[in-house]
């Protein structure tokens, strides 16, 4: 990862934060009738309930015509305008998912609500939280944890992965803006309809006794998981590649009742109580 000096990260941030009014697709209205009309055109009536049951069975469904090709774009540029300017590494282990790995270069929730209107206009949508809800089959509450409604992350060296784990919340929808061809590693991996218990999450034990899903994507493509009852993973590259995503977070009616506790999140911190380093 470049390193980027103060001078340098003030003058870098100065000119982009100028130039923000032309890469934004447009204003809040404008952006919402564009995913409205898109939504009109590839999710029916009757498609929706097809695509419900596989997602329900799957707790995984590809739909990268959820929102047009024209913000899936600017979504990308987006992203790397905020990786160039507040990427951090993480290169961890983590207790409460049986020390499973983390290393990628991350950009936290915080720094990308705080320097991104375009990112909280699409998170806060009410045509794509009301097509997302028929496709879950009940009400995404914007996260309760505002560390974690948004991640970027960067996986850029041979073994960069984001290990087996499961979300403290139920939705995320994921973005992949670049990856590398799947011989290069980066696809999904899941095990779906398991429960995690930090304490002992027995990890082996649910890829012994179930069926693991592996999926392979495009750039460009967007995928919902189940993520807190749906065990996945990265499969680790096995070359320097570049596999980028932003991940968005939602939860349930349940959600809104949990307290976290666990001094796991590695994400928004650079060292955390259940992280292992070196």
């Amino acid at each position: 990862m470049t390193t980027t000096t103060v001078v340098d990260r003030e003058g870098l941030e100065a000119k982009i934060l100028s130039d923000r009014t032309t890469t934004t697709v447009a204003d809040r209205e404008g952006l919402e009738a564009k995913i409205l009309s898109n939504l009109s055109d590839n999710f029916s009536d009757i498609e929706l309930p097809v695509i419900s049951q596989k997602f329900r069975r799957d707790g995984f469904i590809k739909i990268p015509k959820i929102l047009p090709l024209e913000i899936r774009q600017e979504m990308k540029k987006e992203v790397l305008r905020l990786l160039e300017l507040y990427s951090e590494r993480r290169d961890l282990k983590l207790a409460t998912t049986g020390n499973t790995p983390r290393k990628m270069s991350v950009v936290t929730s915080e720094d990308i609500a705080k320097n991104s209107e375009f990112i909280n206009s699409i998170y806060r949508s009410p045509a794509l939280l009301n097509t997302l809800a028929k496709l879950a089959g009940e009400t995404f509450y914007p996260c309760p944890s505002k560390d974690e409604e948004f991640l970027i992350a960067k996986q850029e060296q041979a073994g960069d992965t984001h290990g087996w784990h499961w979300g403290d919340y139920r939705y995320a929808l994921i973005w992949i803006l670049e990856t590398p061809p799947i011989e290069y590693g980066g696809m999904l991996q899941c095990v779906p309809h398991t429960i995690w218990d930090k304490s002992d999450p027995k990890i082996n034990t649910y890829l012994c006794n179930n069926p693991i899903q592996t999926y392979g994507f495009i750039s460009g493509d967007i995928y919902l998981l189940k993520a807190d009852t749906t065990l996945h993973r990265t499969v680790p590259l096995n070359r320097d590649a570049t596999r980028i995503m932003i991940n968005m977070t939602w939860g349930c009616e349940d959600d809104l009742k949990k307290e976290l506790k666990d001094g796991d999140r590695w994400w928004g911190e650079k060292e955390v109580r259940a992280g292992l380093y070196g």
